[in-house]
């Protein structure tokens, strides 16, 4: 293995290691220490790569970002109608959930003061860079539809954010074990459901989108509160 293996190999080490400690244990409280021992290098070794725990959380959350993104605007073509695009991002965005739940809890930790702590502001920064770039993704979508009469005119920009954060809020239900139960629906249908009836509102031709009819919910386990 030649030396520039070597390296790519230590520093791909680094950042699994880093993966897993950062998303078990937030920001602040987790531990250079146990990430050197976790990858099998020496606590100097990761000052090598990065310059801080900061860069650090940084370099895990843009080590697949670029795949995703890549992946993302894959979606965003695929499909001859704006309506058809909206639903392959949506497609994609939920399946990507489901095979890289970790990615996207280390994501969602920068909503979350108590897990992150005082996040240094130029990660802040960094992370919503990543979160418009595939915003855009979405927006594009949209105003194409607009630009072409498929949507009526509409604010495209909060359109987009109200799919993305619908579409966070069901996906980040199924977490929580009292969320699951209040649902009381399986998430995949009732997830494209929500999408399908927020495209429905601006529609020209709203009968494109066909809504379900209501489905019968489950029983609630939930102790009843006395």
């Amino acid at each position: 293995m030649s030396r520039d293996q070597k390296k790519a190999e230590s520093r791909r080490r680094i950042l699994d290691a880093a993966r897993a400690v950062f998303f078990r244990d937030g920001f602040m409280r987790a531990n250079l220490d146990e990430m050197a021992e976790k990858a099998g290098v020496a606590k100097g070794t990761l000052y090598r790569y990065f310059e801080s725990k900061a860069d650090l959380y940084v370099a895990v959350l843009t080590n697949n970002h670029e795949i995703f993104h890549e992946q993302m605007s894959t979606a965003g073509g695929q499909g001859e109608s704006a309506l058809e695009r909206i639903r392959s991002i949506a497609k994609f965005y939920f399946a990507h959930w489901l095979e890289h739940p970790d990615y996207f809890q280390i994501f969602w930790a920068v909503d979350n003061e108590s897990v992150i702590g005082d996040l240094p502001r130029d990660v802040i920064e960094k992370v919503a860079d990543f979160w418009e770039m595939n915003l855009n993704v979405t927006h594009a979508a949209l105003a194409d539809g607009v630009k072409t009469g498929e949507f009526v005119e509409c604010d495209t920009w909060e359109i987009a954010h109200i799919l993305w954060s619908v579409a966070d809020s069901l996906i980040e239900s199924d977490n929580t074990k009292a969320r699951r139960q209040i649902r009381r629906r399986p998430l995949e249908p009732l997830y494209t459901h929500a999408v399908d009836t927020i495209i429905r509102g601006i529609l020209v031709d709203p009968s494109r989108v066909a809504l379900a009819p209501p489905s019968e919910p489950r029983k609630s386990t939930l102790i009843p509160v006395k």
